[in-house]
């Protein structure tokens, strides 16, 4: 008996059908690349300091120092979240005192900013944060925001494959991406934070539930040499060039709605692939679908200049084509055996690390020091030479030697960072991005990594929960950054949640 491999085989491997389905699968996943990231702007905090009302009876004087100052950075800065209480220094206003001369400024009591807060326009007009004044007593919901969309993530990780099995590859790529954008669309008329930060959870399992169909589907059409290079670069690399518009758009189009109106444009567009991405093949024959499936199959070999057998199926083979079930097995079998289990356990304390160490990287670009959109490309760009490493390691060295090279080229590095002296921004930059290429690498070499860890029975088992334990690192890794800017360990520019508070 053939397999779907060898009664295939007559197609070749790179056609011109090949090369137009790896092409279009892997371009369907370019918006998940800025919509995935597109948080680092939008949900960013600019300056601000507590807002002064104009109808306050107040000096020239008791008005520019109405906003106690502290320590940033080695210099002082104006607070954030606190003012010298109105009414006090509205009185020594009227009394004739000077700020600093009569009035010792260290000794007036404090308040929150009660009417609200200004926000530098000079890097961005709007955001969710100048939006709803997520700031301060507030600052928390910012990072909540990004983690709920990988709540969304991890939800819609559970459920793609059933999906996608149930109702067809092409059905579940093309529904999800535009559940992705449709979301994406309604987050622009969101009325409150609680809206947006709904809306986020669905755009989440929308992005990963078209980038899995895309994945499979690509998988289960190309060959087998083509594949390996559509898993490992095709939908990596493209992702990474929409995680660089990202910024080109985010440059030229400082409000947020605006923005988020901007970014849903491109999966508009990719609704136009449905008549060019046709479902799989091995899918349709597994449903019974087989006069559809070998219409696929004839289409390809004419675009492809062959001519298809007569008989593409034999009858004896249809049967066991369609009928191929997997045994069951329970996630108990990934505990039984001390190896297996000793596996399991690395593998999702590798797993999570890493993910937090690629999220936290990529939403803590606008912290370092220069031009937060530049910051932000250069993360992007740092993906793709990363992939490409990548694959090659994977070709020519060792599994054990390639991951571990990667981790602790990202690992070293991003420790020596917290020794660069103070004032060595560029160096520190540089170090941060080098630290990113590292656990970029690791990431795209861990699946193939954890997958040949485990036997055969238990294989999508284990990348499954492994994958589950990624998506808990992406959930945690916006308070890896809110933890550091709150213990002072970031510079001047901030993510998200700046804790100023008093």
């Amino acid at each position: 008996m053939r397999d779907y491999e060898e009664v295939t085989t007559f197609l070749g491997e790179w056609g011109p059908f090949q090369r137009l389905i790896f092409f279009l699968l892997s371009a369907s996943i370019i918006p998940n690349g800025f919509n995935g990231m597109s948080i680092v702007f939008l949900a960013a905090v600019p300056e601000h300091r507590c807002r002064v009302p104009d109808t306050a009876n107040l000096s020239r004087a008791w008005r520019n120092h109405s906003i106690p100052l502290r320590v940033l950075d080695g210099r002082e800065v104006p607070h954030s979240c606190r003012r010298y209480r109105l009414a006090a220094i509205a009185n020594f206003s009227a009394l004739g005192l000077e700020p600093g001369r009569d009035v010792d400024l260290e000794q007036l009591e404090q308040e929150s900013c009660v009417d609200g807060w200004e926000f530098s326009q000079d890097i961005y007009l709007s955001t969710i944060v100048t939006e709803w004044n997520l700031v301060c007593e507030d600052d928390w919901k910012a990072p909540l925001t990004v983690s709920l969309f990988f709540v969304g993530v991890l939800m819609g990780s559970f459920i793609s494959g059933q999906l996608s099995d149930r109702f067809g590859r092409k059905n579940v790529l093309f529904v999800t991406m535009g559940m992705q954008t449709g979301f994406s669309f309604l987050q622009i008329f969101s009325k409150n934070f609680e809206m947006f930060a709904v809306l986020f959870v669905l755009v989440g399992m929308g992005q990963i539930s078209n980038y899995v169909a895309a994945f499979v589907l690509g998988t289960e059409i190309l060959g087998k040499s083509v594949r390996i290079i559509f898993s490992t670069l095709g939908v990596c690399i493209f992702y990474a060039f929409g995680y660089m518009m990202l910024p080109l758009f985010a440059y030229f189009i400082r409000d947020w709605r605006m923005l988020l109106l901007a970014l849903t444009v491109p999966g508009v567009l990719c609704a136009a692939l449905w008549w060019f991405i046709p479902e799989s093949p091995r899918w349709l024959i597994s449903q019974g679908r087989l006069k559809e499936a070998e219409l696929i199959i004839r289409k390809a070999a004419k675009m492809n200049g062959i001519v298809a057998p007569s008989t593409i199926f034999e009858s004896s083979e249809l049967q066991d084509l369609s009928s191929e079930k997997q045994q069951s097995h329970s996630i108990l079998n990934l505990l039984r055996t001390r190896n297996i289990r000793m596996v399991t356990v690395m593998s999702i304390i590798l797993w999570m690390t890493i993910s937090v160490g690629y999220f936290g990287l990529s939403l803590d670009t606008p912290n370092l020091h220069g031009d937060v959109y530049l910051n932000c490309f250069l993360s992007a760009v740092v993906e793709v030479p990363a992939y490409v490493l990548a694959w090659l390691l994977l070709q020519h060295v060792p599994r054990r030697y390639s991951m571990a090279t990667a981790l602790f080229l990202g690992g070293s590095v991003l420790l020596f960072v917290q020794l660069v002296p103070p004032g060595w921004y560029y160096l520190a930059t540089i170090l941060v991005m080098v630290g990113k290429f590292g656990v970029t690498a690791a990431f795209s070499m861990v699946y193939v990594y954890t997958a040949e860890l485990y036997p055969t029975v238990v294989r999508n088992m284990g990348v499954g929960v492994s994958s589950t334990a990624s998506r808990l690192g992406s959930i945690l890794s916006p308070y890896f950054v809110y933890l550091g800017e709150c213990h002072g360990l970031r510079a001047r520019r901030r993510w998200v949640g700046s804790s100023e508070g008093p």
